[in-house]
């Protein structure tokens, strides 16, 4: 990827955001994310804006229900080993289902390029693989007990047997990629696993630090949640052997769905429930993660407010969990991050001009709006 500037309505609205968050003094200096080594979000390669329908709910699901049963055949097939314990954990995390976002942006990716190869089944279920495995280590690294409704696997089997099978699942994974003989498929997911890794070492060291700036926090996005997004709709235009704008395009449509998503999931944690959710409420303030609503919330609450909430950052403090909802409910800091988070929607579906008419757009506009417009 190269650096560049902003251009036509991409730059147009990504102005606009900045103009939004700086009213809001909340980012003084950045607008646009800006991958490692790479040009700005908001890249040429987007076009002009779509107004997303959601005349045909989860279209995205119904187009890809046959290609999901086959990658769900390459899962279970895939996960077969000769040791008892790590068939064990791994089926008991894949059982548990989940959204399969990631592997599913593959697939509606590749049928809007018009890939039907068994090919693309095999890499979907690679993503799901290096998905769960970061599932397994991020449990136990946020000593989590509840994910997608019932108990981790780390509550279950241990944190020592959770990390091994998490590394199974990995090296699992790039068995499987070997496998399709294609270097560049090796070299994205290779590149975004490391990624991921450093993601999760800097959300570690932000942990319980209520003064680190939203660029940190938005980083921190970028690569432990953005860039398997990016990856897994990268590899549909890969294996589908688009041309490069194309490719770049569909990494920047994944990357902007990928953090409008996990803004979503920051939002949650201070306004769902643990049944809709499928975890504990409140997990966020327990491991010391000072999310945007927090950091909103502190910047625009009083200065009583913004200690109180500092020191739940500081210290884990969970009980307070009633006096920090109010305060980021009062000070509109929800309203903030669900802003933050269609900012990033419309941005990926500018990108989605790069690929052809066709109902499977149509579906990846679909899945655009639903990321954002979820109680789950």
């Amino acid at each position: 990827m190269r650096r560049g500037g902003e251009s036509g309505l991409c730059g147009a609205i990504a102005t606009r955001a900045k103009r939004v968050v700086k009213a809001l003094s909340i980012i003084r200096h950045r607008a646009v994310f800006r991958p490692p080594h790479g040009r700005p979000r908001g890249a040429p390669n987007c076009q002009r804006p779509r107004v997303t329908s959601s005349t045909s709910p989860a279209s995205y699901r119904t187009l890809s229900v046959a290609d999901m049963a086959e990658v769900d055949q390459v899962i279970h097939r895939r996960l077969s080993s000769q040791v008892a314990l790590v068939n064990q954990i791994s089926h008991y995390i894949v059982s548990a289902g989940g959204k399969r976002v990631r592997p599913m942006l593959l697939l509606l990716i590749a049928g809007a390029l018009g890939n039907r190869t068994a090919e693309r089944h095999e890499l979907a279920a690679v993503v799901e693989f290096i998905h769960t495995a970061t599932l397994l280590h991020d449990d136990v690294v946020d000593e989590s007990d509840l994910r997608r409704g019932r108990k981790t696997a780390n509550a279950l089997f241990g944190n020592a047997a959770s990390v091994l099978v998490g590394d199974f699942l990995y090296s699992r994974a790039f068995q499987m990629m070997v496998s399709t003989n294609r270097l560049r498929v090796m070299e994205v997911l290779a590149e975004a696993t490391n990624v991921i890794a450093e993601g999760e070492v800097l959300q570690l060291m932000n942990m319980h630090d209520p003064d680190i700036s939203v660029d940190d926090y938005l980083r921190v996005i970028e690569y432990k949640t953005a860039k398997l997004f990016e990856a897994s709709a990268r590899l549909g235009a890969v294996i589908s052997d688009a041309p490069a704008e194309v490719e770049a395009a569909c990494a920047d449509y994944g990357r902007a769905l990928g953090t409008a998503f996990q803004l979503i999931d920051d939002l949650l944690d201070y306004e769902g429930s643990t049944a809709e959710l499928g975890k504990n409420i409140g997990d966020d303030l327990r491991e010391g993660k000072p999310t945007l609503p927090l950091l909103v919330a502190m910047q625009r609450g009083t200065p009583e407010e913004s200690a109180l909430i500092r020191q739940a950052i500081e210290q884990g403090e969970v009980e307070r969990m009633p006096q920090v909802i109010e305060i980021v409910r009062r000070t509109g800091a929800l309203e903030v991050t669900r802003e933050a988070a269609q900012a990033q929607a419309q941005q990926a579906e500018r990108c989605l001009e790069a690929l052809p008419e066709s109902e499977w757009r149509e579906a990846l506009l679909q899945l655009s709006f639903d990321s954002i417009h979820r109680s789950n």
